[in-house]
Order: C-alpha cells, then sequence, then structure tokens
C-alpha cells in the first residue's frame, strides 16, 4: 500500500512562506508543515495554523543556519551576536560531538525550542531538522530525547531511494546520495528504540528547490509502497531573505505543484492514497 505526506518545511521563516503554507493546504495537497519556532514569521505561521485545524504542524529543529530561541549570551558557542547559527556543517557536526560545552549549550537550545513549539498551544505531530542536522547523532539523539518529554510521536527518516527518481527521467544517482542513505539508519534506530513512528521514504533531497509540478507528478506515479513523506519548500514570492538563504529555489513552482491537479493525477496514477503521521 502506497500511502503519501505531503509537507512543507520552513513554516515561519516568512510571511511569503506562511501564505503558501495556507494556500497548498487549502486548495492543494498540503497536509503537514514544520514550524521554526524563532523564524522571522512565526507568530504569523502559529496565527494561520490555529484557523487551519486540519493543518497538521511539527517542529523544524534549527541546529544550523537559521534562528536560535535562546540568546547569544546563553549559547554564545552555538550562535553569534545576531542568534544565528552558522551554515558550516563540518565544524559544527565537529562540535556538537567532540565538545561537551558545546553539546551542554545545544541540549539547551534544543530545550528552548521545544518549549517554544508547546507554547504556541499547537498540537507537536513531528519532529525534523533543518537541512536534516538531526542526523548527525548528537542532534538526533538530543532530539528525540527531548521530544519525548513534550509528547513527541513521529520523526521523519530523510531516506531517498533513487529508483523513483530515475523512474521520473531526471536523476542520477551519486556515491554522496548513497552514503546519505546508508547514515539514515542510525536515525531510523534512535527513533525505533524510542518508541517513535518514521516514514519509510522521503522525497524532496535531491531535487529541494525544483519540486516542480512536473516532476512531482511523474515522481508520484512511480512511489514505492509503504510511508512517503514528500516535502517542499513553497513561497508565494521571493523577498531578501529567501534570496539571501535560497537563491536558486523555485519557491512559486512548488506552490504551483502543490496545487497541480497533475500531482494529483500522478498519485491516483500510481494508485498513492494521501496519509498524515500515524498517531
Amino acid at each position: 500500500m502506497k500511502r503519501v505526506i505531503v509537507s512543507a518545511d520552513d513554516f515561519g521563516l516568512s510571511e511569503e512562506v506562511n501564505e503558501a503554507i495556507e494556500i497548498a493546504h487549502r486548495d492543494g495537497l498540503l497536509s503537514t508543515a514544520s514550524l521554526m519556532v524563532a523564524g522571522p514569521a512565526a507568530a504569523d505561521a502559529v496565527a494561520r495554523a490555529r484557523r487551519l485545524p486540519g493543518l497538521h504542524v511539527g517542529l523544524h529543529l534549527v541546529a544550523i543556519e537559521g534562528p536560535s530561541v535562546l540568546p547569544h549570551d546563553a549559547i554564545p558557542l552555538l550562535v553569534g551576536r545576531g542568534g544565528q547559527f552558522p551554515g558550516n556543517q563540518l565544524r559544527l557536526g565537529v562540535d556538537y560531538f567532540f565538545r561537551p560545552a558545546v553539546r551542554r549549550q545545544l541540549a539547551a537550545e534544543i530545550e528552548a525550542q521545544f518549549a517554544a513549539f508547546a507554547r504556541t498551544g499547537l498540537r507537536l505531530d513531528h519532529a525534523n531538522a533543518h537541512k536534516h542536522m538531526h542526523l548527525h547523532p548528537t542532534v538526533g539523539r538530543m532530539m528525540i530525547r527531548t521530544g519525548l518529554r513534550y509528547g513527541l510521536r513521529a520523526v521523519r527518516v530523510p531516506l531517498e531511494p533513487p529508483e523513483p527518481l530515475i523512474a521520473a527521467g531526471t536523476y542520477s544517482d551519486s556515491l554522496g546520495s548513497a552514503a546519505l542513505r546508508r547514515w539514515t539508519g542510525l536515525l531510523r534506530h534512535q527513533a525505533r528504540r524510542a518508541g517513535l513512528r518514521t516514514n519509510d521514504w522521503c522525497f524532496g533531497i535531491a531535487w529541494s528547490g525544483h519540486m516542480t509540478a512536473d516532476r512531482v507528478a511523474a515522481l508520484a506515479a512511480h512511489l514505492p509502497d509503504g510511508l512517503s513523506e514528500i516535502y517542499f519548500h513553497p513561497a508565494t514570492a521571493k523577498n531578501a531573505l529567501l534570496n539571501r538563504l535560497m537563491p536558486t529555489y523555485d519557491h512559486q513552482g512548488e506552490l504551483a505543484a502543490l496545487c497541480s491537479p497533475g500531482v494529483r493525477a500522478g498519485l491516483a496514477h500510481g494508485h498513492a492514497t494521501l496519509a498524515n503521521w500515524p498517531a
């Protein structure tokens, strides 16, 4: 049986992102969104979610290239004066693994992000991490351990099989992608050992920022059996922040895909049904 969660990341990053998520949920296939609790437009995202009771919202944990909840003075080893995590994944990965003082501050920030989500009053549907940083064993372990105390039940595992992408006609596999697929096994083990639900497959990695209607319609017709999550980065328009963080992303094209009759037809052709995270 093929089941599909259609989701969007970066809820709360900007009002353009939030508006796109509302449109895609109201008029399209989107059922799920992942909230950046310290995002510049987080309050607007929460207000929209409260008037969209059918939208399932989880935590989009930020531990790289994004805003923190705690101020710089509380976590000076993690963020700069502006309260932003750096984007150097290698350096952060080493620090999170080898530096106990950094790990203590990371644990405090992860706690603060889950607490901030709890204060919204929204039901915690799931958790994942910005740029899939929860694949790092330290981040994944802390996210799961802290999340369980806040009612966490499901975690995204970003395992993207190459065969459906190849069948859709615009993908060539690489050693890096193969290595990433193997690395997801540790996160799945961590989640299942904690009693959390996980998806079987995840799509949106190789084509990140370019999940256009034609591509997704073709992919939808070739999804594997099991529970797949297809995630998007929609926005109604570019702004200065989106241009700086994701200059090449086709945010409006991804919104169009979420509302596309062709994508809906592709899912029907592939005998896939829309789903949410299991309760």
